[in-house]
C-alpha cells in the first residue's frame, strides 16, 4: 500500500515537472532558426520594453510590414510589464536561439553592453530602437533624437505660455536614458527663460496609475504648479485626469509625449495643450531595413533619427491623414 502511494506521488511529481518545463519553454524560449512554412531569408527578433504597450505594438506593426515585404521571419517578444531584468533575459535567449539579427530597446548598465557584445561576437547584428546605448557593439540606432525632442517640448512651452510658469515633470522611469535625454533637452531649452521655473519631478513607471499618483504627489507638494510636462506616452493622460478632477482654475498647461489615440483624443478635446509626436511605426519599419542593410553588407548609418515634432489641436487632421512610413 505504501509503495503504491509512493509510486503515485512520484508519478504526479514527474508529470508536474514535465508540464512546467515544457510550457515554460514554449512561452519564453526563442526558437532556433526555422523556416515555417516556407524558406525565409533571415530570422529577426524585436524585443520590446513591454509587450502589450500601445507604443511598442506600433513599432511591431512597422517591423512586421517591413519583414513581410523583405521575406524576413520576425518574432516579437518582451516582458508583460516593464522589467529591465526580463528584457535582458530575452536578449540572452535570442542569442542562444542563433537569430540573424535583433532590434532591442537600449537598457542602461553594463549587462546590456555585455550581451550586445556577445551577440556581435556570434555574428548577430543588433539595432537599438527607441533608446540607444552608444557605448556597445550595436550596429545602428533607429528612433527619436530624444534630447532634441526635449528641446522642442521646452520651446513649445515657452511659445505657448505667458507670464510666470511653475513646471512639474512626470517622467516614465528615472533610469531610462531616453527619459533622461528628454528631460535634459527640456531643461536646456527653458534655462534662459527666467519666467519659467522647473519645480519638481515624479516617476510614473510608464503606467497610467503611476502617472496619476505622480501628478497627485506633485500637486500636493506644489499646489501652485501652472504647467506639466509628461515625458512618456502614458503620462499626459494621467496628468490630464488629475487636473480635471481637481478642477484647477486656470487649468495648467500640459504637454505630453507621443500620438497614441488616447493622447490625440485628449488634445482634440482640449484637455492637453500639445504633444511631442514620435512615429513608432517608422521606427519598426526602418529598424528592419537597417538590419537588412547590415546583413547584406551595405553601409548603414549608425544614427538614424526618425521625425519628432510638436502637435497642437489644429494639427491633428494632418496626423490622422499621414501615411505610415511617409
Amino acid at each position: 500500500m505504501k509503495r503504491s502511494v509512493y509510486f503515485l506521488l512520484l508519478l504526479l511529481f514527474a508529470l508536474n515537472l514535465f508540464f512546467m518545463l515544457y510550457y515554460g519553454k514554449e512561452t519564453f524560449q526563442v526558437q532556433e532558426r526555422v523556416d515555417p512554412p516556407h524558406a525565409y531569408d533571415y530570422h529577426f527578433v524585436l524585443i520590446s520594453e513591454e509587450i502589450d504597450n500601445e507604443y511598442w505594438r506600433l513599432i511591431e506593426k512597422g517591423a512586421r510590414d517591413a519583414a513581410k515585404k523583405n521575406n524576413v521571419y520576425l518574432e516579437y517578444l518582451g516582458p508583460k510589464q516593464v522589467d529591465n531584468v526580463e528584457q535582458l533575459k530575452f536578449i540572452d535567449k535570442a542569442i542562444a536561439g542563433k537569430v540573424d539579427g535583433m532590434m532591442v530597446q537600449g537598457v542602461a548598465g553594463p549587462v546590456f553592453a555585455q550581451l550586445v557584445n556577445k551577440a556581435f561576437e556570434r555574428g548577430i547584428s543588433v539595432v537599438t530602437v527607441d533608446t540607444d546605448v552608444a557605448d556597445s557593439e550595436r550596429r545602428a540606432y533607429v528612433g527619436s533624437d530624444n534630447y532634441q525632442a526635449g528641446v522642442i517640448a521646452g520651446n513649445a512651452l515657452i511659445k505657448d505660455t505667458k507670464g510666470k510658469q511653475y513646471v512639474g515633470i512626470v517622467t516614465g522611469r528615472y533610469e531610462a536614458s531616453n527619459q533622461q535625454l528628454r528631460i535634459k533637452g527640456f531643461k536646456d531649452a527653458i534655462k534662459q527663460e527666467h519666467r519659467i521655473e522647473l519645480v519638481d519631478m515624479e516617476e510614473s513607471n510608464i503606467t497610467k496609475s503611476g502617472a496619476l499618483q505622480a501628478t497627485y504627489d506633485l500637486l500636493r507638494a506644489h499646489p501652485y504648479l501652472t504647467a506639466f510636462y509628461g515625458t512618456s506616452a502614458i503620462d499626459a493622460s494621467g496628468i490630464a485626469q488629475v487636473v480635471n478632477q481637481f478642477q484647477l482654475e486656470p487649468r495648467p498647461y500640459i504637454i505630453g509625449f507621443d500620438i497614441l489615440p488616447q493622447t490625440l483624443s485628449l488634445l482634440e478635446k482640449g484637455f492637453i495643450d500639445a504633444t511631442v509626436a514620435q512615429y513608432p511605426y517608422e521606427m519598426g519599419y526602418q529598424a528592419v531595413e537597417a538590419l537588412l542593410q547590415i546583413k547584406q553588407g551595405e553601409k548603414s548609418k549608425a544614427l538614424q533619427y526618425t521625425q519628432t515634432k510638436v502637435i497642437h489641436r489644429d494639427e491633428i487632421p494632418a496626423v490622422h491623414n499621414r501615411e505610415p512610413n511617409e
